[in-house]
């Protein structure tokens, strides 16, 4: 696995300056040659992904992280772990019968936005500026969050300061591969007030419950407000795709739409903004400064189609004045 990965690196143009075989050989790997980025797995003798990751958030320049992990019911708890823990992206282990480009290009493609993040406290303290203010309402509306790169832990830090009924209900499209977002659901649900689970078909969201999207399938919603779950093909290469969900959303419930856009790469999520804002919602981005990846929010921002940016810590309140 450490040669495919190299070689797949190496292929595509990146710089391969090390590989260790434990995670106590990574750490002194990454302390001499200071990696831009390190592909991790989980499961290693001695000192294991998670202690490696926790290790790396301590110290004084931490180095962003992309797990490379297997599949399974405990790997899926552990990738989501990581994730919490730090870790900027997630990539599946491939198995025979997988096609090799698509791994390859979806490791290069994450490896890359990884390089490009720095750590919250690492980046130059940003001027005070002025937080547009979506005024409170009475009207109870149905809440879009729409996320991908370092959204995990986004969502892990928004989702307890929620409220335990939050307008009408709420649907979460987490970029995630397919068998990941039961483990997401899961340990989100530990942590908040809103029950939290992995959407199936024929759910009707309520005040009190957030669902999760799964990997792999889109959430589409019924004219009934019912959920539906559809294999349609990948759009932009994602599935689930933001975007489906929010014109779905939108298309339902009209004016009583309320999109929350976290850190993310691409530009997921910008379609559905503008389908929302025709039907009369709102739209709230996550502030640049907070964001692991300022993608999906500035693509929305850049269009004019954002009520409020405003930082992660401030997002919860923002989010229950303007759901109702």
């Amino acid at each position: 696995m450490r040669k495919l990965l190299a070689d797949t690196l190496a292929a595509g143009g990146v710089e391969v300056v090390g590989t260790a075989t434990n995670g106590d050989e990574a750490l002194g790997v990454c302390q001499r040659l200071h990696p831009d980025v390190l592909t991790l797995d989980l499961e290693m003798p001695g000192l294991d992904g998670i202690g490696v990751l926790r290790t790396l958030r301590d110290a004084a320049s931490p180095i962003p992280v992309v797990v490379v992990s297997s599949f399974s019911s405990a790997a899926g708890v552990r990738a989501v772990d990581a994730l919490a823990e730090g870790a900027v992206e997630l990539v599946v282990k491939p198995v025979n019968g997988d096609p090799a480009d698509r791994f390859a290009d979806e490791l290069l493609e994450k490896v890359s936005a990884a390089a490009g993040t720095v750590p919250r406290h690492l980046r130059p303290a940003a001027h005070p500026a002025p937080v547009a203010r979506v005024p409170a309402t009475t009207t109870r509306r149905m809440v879009v969050v729409a996320c991908s790169t370092g959204g995990p832990r986004a969502l892990a830090e928004l989702l307890p300061m929620l409220p335990q009924e939050l307008g009408s209900g709420m649907l979460i499209v987490q970029h995630m591969p397919p068998g990941f977002t039961a483990s997401l659901a899961q340990r989100l649900d530990r942590a908040s007030r809103l029950s939290v689970r992995e959407a199936a078909d024929g759910d009707l969201p309520g005040p009190g419950q957030a669902l999760v999207a799964p990997g792999g399938k889109h959430l589409r919603l019924e004219t009934n407000g019912r959920v539906r779950l559809t294999d349609e093909a990948e759009v932009g290469g994602l599935r689930p795709r933001a975007d489906l969900t929010i014109a779905d959303v939108a298309r339902v419930h009209g004016p009583r739409v309320l999109l929350v856009v976290l850190t993310g790469m691409g530009r997921d999520g910008l379609e559905g903004a503008s389908a929302v804002r025709t039907a009369g919602g709102r739209v709230l981005v996550e502030a640049e400064s907070t964001c692991t990846v300022y993608g999906m929010p500035r693509a929305v921002a850049e269009a004019r189609l954002a009520d409020a940016e405003v930082p992660l810590d401030r997002l919860a309140a923002a989010i229950a004045e303007a759901a109702g």
